[in-house]
């Protein structure tokens, strides 16, 4: 698949003319239709005027290639930890009104429980051997102290976790290294909780969980991996459009430099060979000289 023509399908083509010269004409072409400009893109040529100009150093950096493919996958990513973030903002704001209704609460479940005991047991179910009923009862005996500080730590995760979401949607380096970061803080926890008990929910998390630090690591060079910074900025100078025209003009210059002293050489010998070919009158003069020698001597 084409990731750089799916993007530009996606969000249009991006056609830059560089203030440079010999980068604008790599850049521009002449058809029978009119003039065209290399997409920066998918490297297509696009009829019309350009979508932006100016130096060839302050064109739009585009991503290309495996680079589109690779933000569509943080995004999936993204996504994930924001629908997480809803999740457990559901649970703190759950916890705050159980913290000041906590009354009505224990009071709501002693007087409906009965009711639900009896109702599930003609079902062949017992609650009381329900894990959520447990969770239930566990938390009625919690302190308002413990409550509160349940609250602001899972208030604390639903930060974390959004601004995991904001640095992956937009694939910036921070939101890559901070997502690396504390997602990898979390990965012990996981591995403890795996130890101890395994259930799918757990299994789920800790495998969505170490495939983003093992990708985000892989493929953006975090740290020093894979040559770090130096080897991605150069890996994506490689694919970019602009720097090839750029590298195009600097080739051509250089040929059309070091072909001028050769035709100035050339005419040079040019010149020489002029001078030393006499012209008619030039000739007619020299026999005159040669015949009136030949007098002379006789």
């Amino acid at each position: 698949m084409d990731w750089s023509l799916l993007a530009c399908g996606r969000s249009g083509h991006v056609t830059y003319a560089a203030a440079e010269p010999a980068v604008r004409a790599e850049l521009r072409a002449q058809t029978e239709a009119g003039e065209a400009w290399r997409c920066l893109r998918c490297a297509a040529f696009v009829h019309g005027d350009p979508g932006q100009s100016g130096p060839a150093a302050a064109a739009p950096r585009v991503r290309r290639g495996k680079e589109v493919r690779s933000a569509l996958i943080l995004r999936v990513f993204a996504v994930e930890r924001f629908v997480r973030a809803l999740v457990f903002l559901g649970l703190a704001y759950a916890l705050w009104r159980f913290r000041y209704a906590r009354q009505s609460v224990e009071s709501t479940f002693d007087r409906e429980r009965p009711v639900f005991r009896e109702l599930f047991l003609q079902l062949g179910y017992n609650i009381d051997h329900s894990k959520l009923v447990g969770l239930i009862q566990h938390a009625l005996t919690l302190s308002a102290r413990s409550i509160t500080l349940l609250a602001a730590g899972l208030t604390a995760y639903v930060i974390v976790e959004v601004l995991e979401g904001i640095g992956l949607w937009l694939a910036r380096r921070w939101g890559e290294y901070f997502a690396m970061v504390a997602t990898s803080a979390g990965l012990p926890l996981e591995i403890y909780d795996l130890a101890h008990k395994v259930t799918v929910t757990t299994l789920i998390f800790f495998a969505v969980n170490l495939t983003l630090v093992a990708y985000l690591v892989l493929t953006k060079r975090l740290f020093g991996a894979r040559g770090g910074k130096a080897a991605y900025d150069a890996a994506l100078l490689s694919e970019s459009v602009m720097e090839a025209a750029i590298e195009a003009a600097a080739a051509r210059t250089a040929e059309r430099t070091a072909a001028e002293p050769a035709v100035a050489d050339v005419a040079d010998v040019a010149d020489v060979a002029e001078a030393d070919v006499p012209d008619e009158e030039g000739r007619a003069d020299q026999v005159a000289a040669a015949e009136l020698s030949d007098a002379e001597l006789a």
